[in-house]
């Protein structure tokens, strides 16, 4: 038997943002690895005897090194299972999708990348905030807020509308007035 790894987007954390085929081999998988983040609602959509694995990943928590997963994903294929690699939001946004994908593509595994929607641009939207609008933003960057001093915030002032992911911990160190605070945005949206 072969095995395949399903590099899944979850989306935003909820079944109505799933794309069909994410819904699809969430209900078919053999081994599901996990990130700490997924919800779950999504969990129950796995058949009863599908095996779950749970790396980790959420911020300031324990959990195991990226090459420890890269090679889980490697032993599960060369197994012959059909294993979805579930991960928050999208695979290719802040993601360490590329590594897992290397360690796959060395051992000769077969692999599909499935997209899902990111915070990046679910969070906006679901808050009435347009990313990009014809008069406010013809623009806009998506940086991680895991290191702020490796970003030119020069550059990064220059940009119509920013979107921080990551920044739960960090976020008193952004510039104060880039921010929506709980007064709202500090620009007109509408």
């Amino acid at each position: 038997m072969i095995g395949k790894v399903y590099i899944v987007g979850a989306g935003p954390g909820t079944v109505d943002y799933l794309t069909v085929r994410a819904y699809q081999l969430l209900q078919t998988a053999e081994v599901l690895v996990h990130d700490a983040l997924v919800s779950a609602e999504l969990l129950d959509l796995l058949p009863p005897s599908c095996d779950r694995v749970n790396v980790g990943k959420r911020g300031g928590q324990p959990s195991p090194a990226q090459a420890e997963i890269d090679q889980i994903l490697v032993n599960l294929s060369q197994q012959g299972k059909q294993v979805v690699r579930l991960k928050s939001g999208d695979p290719f946004i802040f993601g360490r999708s590329t590594s897992e994908i290397q360690a796959l593509k060395a051992a000769g595994c077969g692999f599909e990348v499935v997209p899902g929607i990111s915070s990046a641009l679910a969070a906006p939207l679901l808050a009435g905030i347009p990313l990009t609008d014809p008069v406010l933003s013809s623009q806009f960057v998506v940086l991680t807020a895991h290191d702020l001093d490796l970003h030119n915030w020069e550059a990064m002032a220059r940009m119509a509308t920013l979107v921080v992911l990551m920044g739960g911990d960090r976020w008193q160190r952004l510039p104060n007035d880039w921010c929506i605070g709980a007064s709202g945005p500090k620009r007109p949206w509408r």
